[in-house]
């Protein structure tokens, strides 16, 4: 009996504890409420954006509404870091063109197109007869290929093709080989996974790829892939990176950075964590499967973690943070985490020899030059 008293009264005093400490905490709660964001006025910050977009730019208010509405579509707040993060890209990529001229695109098409008949074996006289037929708006593909002069009249070049004329889908199937485009040159194939990810907030009478070509669209797209993603990074010039090389590049170049250095094995530092679609382990897979016994993982756990390396999931798996960790401690300080990866841009477009890194430096020169026009006004 006196057992059960004991065990009662322990009980009661738990709970009373417990009961404490709840209130404790609603009290603290109630005077420490979270802090809201300011409200935003629309009119302010669309009239921030025009200001911090160059003078020599055509119709600033109208691209500053689009670029607010897509930030107020994706929940993006607009910052002065996130608004010059943008003007910066789209300077770089279109000067603020919906639809960019590309110089010599007439004779970069024309490439193309032998490149895919070389490929197939297709006899040039067919691909010239092809070429000859009369197209929807009554002049030849050839005469509509010599005159094009942006990426959107190429597309609409290269769908009719497709559609009309039988060797057009024996060349290309049923993808048209125009994969950027709009004023921050976004490439079609994300755009069109967002769209599926995401309602579309306007009316889209045609494709998506139609919709990249307009500047609504191709704002919408670009800032999506700009900044529609969780990351934590310690500075604007990674996300650059990643708008180039593709979402976590630069945390996933860090990340090979340190597999590196704890192997000492040479890695090529673009960001690409496994072979993509073969199950065939990449050179970062296997070099990371000669530290299996560091990390204490074996190689279908490696694996599994690897599969995460476009998410930022990746970053909370046992393999990133033994991986960091065990560097962190043989390496004798904190490693990166972020690293801008080091790529050769690959494009009928491009001439020079340029990488990754150049594109992010440039981007990151002129998105400094917009913060400090916003601090100069």
């Amino acid at each position: 009996m006196t057992g059960s008293l004991r065990r009662n009264s322990l009980r009661c005093r738990r709970f009373g504890a417990v009961a404490v400490s709840l209130c404790m905490s609603l009290i603290a709660s109630c005077m420490n409420p979270p802090v809201r964001e300011p409200a935003i006025d629309p009119d302010v910050a669309r009239a921030e954006i025009a200001k911090r977009i160059s003078p020599t730019v055509k119709n600033r208010d109208g691209w500053a509404i689009d670029i607010f509405a897509a930030f107020e579509a994706l929940s993006i707040r607009p910052t002065s870091e996130n608004i010059c993060a943008v003007i910066a890209v789209t300077e770089q990529e279109s000067t603020f063109q919906a639809t960019p001229a590309v110089a010599g695109l007439p004779a970069i098409a024309r490439r193309e197109i032998d490149a895919r008949a070389a490929r197939y074996k297709i006899p040039k006289f067919l691909v010239d007869a092809a070429l000859s037929v009369q197209s929807p708006d009554g002049k030849s593909y050839r005469e509509r290929l010599d005159k094009v002069k942006t990426e959107q009249e190429l597309s609409e070049i290269f769908a009719d093709f497709i559609g009309m004329v039988p060797l057009g889908g024996r060349l290309f199937g049923s993808l048209n080989p125009v994969r950027t485009g709009g004023p921050m040159q976004v490439s079609i194939a994300y755009a069109e996974q967002h769209a599926d990810r995401k309602r579309y907030p306007y009316p889209m009478p045609g494709s998506v790829r139609e919709e990249v070509f307009t500047r609504r669209g191709g704002m919408y797209f670009g800032i999506a892939h700009l900044l529609d993603y969780p990351v934590s990074y310690p500075g604007m010039v990674y996300r650059f990176a990643d708008f180039n090389a593709g979402h976590y590049a630069s945390r996933n170049a860090a990340f090979q950075s340190a597999i590196a250095k704890l192997s000492k094995t040479k890695l090529a530092l673009d960001g690409d964590l496994l072979i993509e679609g073969s199950s065939a382990p990449s050179k970062t897979e296997l070099a990371i499967r000669s530290l299996a016994g560091e990390l204490e993982l074996d190689d279908r756990a490696i694996r599994r973690d690897l599969e995460l390396g476009r998410e930022q999931a990746f970053e909370d798996s046992r393999l990133f943070k033994r991986v960091f960790a065990l560097a962190d401690k043989k390496l004798k300080g904190s490693v990166p985490r972020a690293l801008v990866p080091n790529i050769r841009l690959e494009s009928p477009k491009i001439t020079r020899k340029l990488t990754t890194e150049w594109f992010a430096r440039r981007v990151d020169d002129r998105y400094q030059k917009c913060l400090a026009r916003g601090r100069a006004s």
